[in-house]
Parts: C-alpha cells; sequence; structure tokens
C-alpha cells in the first residue's frame, strides 16, 4: 500500500496539511526534516495528542535517519537530544514556568547554533522565540486525523516553505 499525499492548502506565507494517518503525519515532518539546516528552529504547538511527537519522529528520520529510532516525546526530560550529522535538538517547554526557566536552562544559548531545535509548547516561554522561526500547528480532528499548519516567520522559514512546496510537487507530479 502506498501512502497517500496529505491534502494541502497553500497561502503563501503558510501551508496547511491534513493528514489521516501517523504514517503521512511522519512523512511529512521528513519532508520538512531533509530541508532543514543546522540553526533552524521549528515550534511545535497543539494540544496533547495532536501529532507533535510523531511529526518529530519524521523530521529526525528526514534530517538524521540513524537516530529516527530514539525519538520518543521528552514531556519529562524537557530536552532529548538526537546525534547526526546535524544535531537535533527536541525541547518540550510544557513544564516550564516562562521564559526565566527557559533562560536558566540554557535554552537561548543553544538556539540558532549548530543544531536543529524542535520547540514544544513554545507558548510557555512567550518572548523567547523571536526572529527567523517555523511554526507548527496541530490541531486534532478526531481518530488519526489532523491539521498540521506551517508558517513562516522570516525569510529562513519562508524559503524552507518554498522548498517543501517544490517537493510536494514533485511528489505529485512522479
Amino acid at each position: 500500500m502506498t501512502a497517500r499525499e496529505p491534502l494541502h492548502t497553500d497561502r503563501g506565507e503558510e501551508i496547511e496539511f491534513e493528514t489521516v494517518s501517523p504514517a503521512e503525519t511522519e512523512a511529512l515532518g521528513a519532508s520538512l526534516g531533509r530541508l532543514l539546516l543546522a540553526g533552524d528552529i521549528v515550534t511545535l504547538s497543539g494540544e496533547l495528542g495532536g501529532g507533535k511527537t510523531c511529526f518529530v519522529r519524521g523530521v529526525v528520520a528526514g534530517a538524521s535517519p540513524e537516530a529516527a529510532n530514539l525519538v520518543a516525546s521528552p514531556t519529562f526530560a524537557i530536552l532529548n537530544e538526537y546525534p547526526g550529522t546535524v544535531p537535533i535538538l527536541h525541547y518540550d517547554c510544557y513544564r516550564l514556568r516562562g521564559a526565566d526557566d527557559a533562560l536558566e536552562l540554557g535554552l537561548l544559548d543553544r538556539l540558532g547554533g549548530d543544531a536543529i531545535c524542535l520547540l514544544e509548547w513554545p507558548e510557555r516561554i512567550p518572548g523567547v522565540i523571536a526572529g527567523e522561526y517555523l511554526a507548527a500547528s496541530f490541531q486534532w480532528l478526531g481518530e488519526e486525523y489532523r491539521r498540521i499548519t506551517l508558517s513562516a516567520h522570516g525569510e529562513r522559514s519562508r524559503k524552507l516553505l518554498a522548498l517543501l512546496r517544490d517537493e510536494r510537487k514533485k511528489k505529485l507530479v512522479s
């Protein structure tokens, strides 16, 4: 059985995808992961069970395939690090009480550095993420059905959306 291409709507600075299985959510994450570079920041917002960890598993599989089997929800660890040519830092900010906690943990020291940074629950640390980042918003619509909206914040993230559009178009043509 071949995976279907997730349905999507393109609004320029934002692309909305609908996935109907964990495999589709992971495949979308893998498409993005293949495009990410050191210093890229992706925020992940949405309710529990929204598909964030599944998407992260895909991002890691695309960016650093050797670490894909290591992905787990970091809720209790706050940070999971995945090794690879470009390391991936996966933060879960759910238990943080604000920007001061993020500063205390040294989160700002690692943003935009030599790793790809994935931040779940960025709304828990308002004002910390500024400038260049790609925002991924997850909405649970029932069973395994998800709406994932990718929004560009800055020139690099606009370029990522353009590259993702191109990759998706190539898949539809082939």
